[in-house]
């Protein structure tokens, strides 16, 4: 029996209900784009370094709204019509390089198989070498870099069939056009500093608060226990779920994928009685799991085994 048919206390009608999509709270999606837009007018027009600052750190954490939205595209439940969901997924990836194709195969591949040693984005799992400490490390400080790097190249060449490399190059040559061509038109109108400026930096800080936002939905959670035991949901602040569409209720995803981002809260308000039984990971804080596992680094399955058996109920 599945983890999700082994749960109790949602009854059918209430779970049904959970499932159903709606159009109205997407209509965040282009009001996130609006502010995106808002924020980059800002950063390139303002004279004061404090403001163009702040507005690089927003925008950064406006990119997170829209890589969640894309995350929900990944599942097929941003929009009802398949098609929709590749259009937003493939036109919301462009700027942050990574091809959607990539990152949706690698994602469905992780929800197959969590918290286990077919899982592609199980790497703080290991026998705590150097080079595992290097990893670690190096995706908090440039993890969008080794992002790139893994699905650009190093996951197609390990996993793709002849279609998938096809739509993989496609999107590919369609950030070279796209993106080739604004750094061109930068670079002849003389403003390809800005340009760089206002897309690079808040990219940067997209990478931090992703790579906080990945570790923290996993790290030290049960190995091979399943996709409840092996999620962690952040309590965090209704900010964040406000901004990142409710992420961070992310058991309650792990469980039940085709729940869409709008319904995550009153999902984790009907699995809290389970989740409570099952003495599911739960935490406060983002930074809170960030700073513990960058005290503590990779992880191995006799470490973690033991920080939990520690951990408070």
């Amino acid at each position: 029996m599945s983890q999700a048919g082994a749960l109790r206390g949602i009854p059918p009608a209430s779970l049904h209900a959970l499932y159903r999509g709606s159009r109205l709270p997407n209509l965040k999606i282009p009001l996130f784009y609006l502010l995106l837009v808002a924020a980059g007018y800002l950063a390139w027009t303002t004279t004061s370094l404090w403001l163009q600052f702040a507005m690089y750190v927003c925008m950064g954490y406006l990119w997170m709204g829209i890589v969640t939205f894309m995350h929900d595209a990944t599942h097929d439940i941003l929009f009802s019509a398949r098609w929709k969901n590749w259009v937003f997924g493939l036109f919301s990836m462009i700027p942050l390089v990574i091809t959607y194709i990539t990152f949706k195969e690698d994602h469905l591949e992780h929800h197959r198989h969590n918290r286990s040693p077919k899982d592609p984005d199980a790497f703080t799992m290991g026998n705590r070498s150097v080079l595992e400490f290097v990893l670690f490390y190096a995706y908090v400080l440039i993890g969008g870099i080794l992002t790139v790097v893994h699905f650009t190249v190093i996951y197609p060449l390990q996993k793709f069939d002849r279609r998938q490399w096809l739509i993989h190059g496609f999107e590919l040559v369609l950030r070279v056009v796209v993106l080739g061509g604004l750094l061109v038109w930068a670079a002849s109108s003389d403003v390809l500093g800005q340009l760089l400026a206002v897309w690079l930096i808040p990219a940067y800080v997209f990478t931090f608060l992703n790579s906080m936002r990945f570790i923290a939905e996993h790290y030290e959670t049960p190995w091979n226990e399943g996709q409840m035991l092996g999620t962690r949901t952040i309590i965090s602040n209704q900010v964040h779920s406000f901004f990142w569409n409710n992420i961070n209720y992310h058991i309650g995803h792990h469980v039940y994928p085709g729940v869409p981002w709008y319904n995550l809260q009153k999902l984790h308000a009907a699995l809290l009685p389970e989740i409570q039984r099952t003495r599911a990971v739960v935490d406060p804080s983002y930074f809170g799991v960030l700073w513990k596992a960058c005290r503590r680094g990779p992880e191995s399955i006799e470490r973690n085994a033991r920080h939990l058996a520690q951990r408070a109920p």
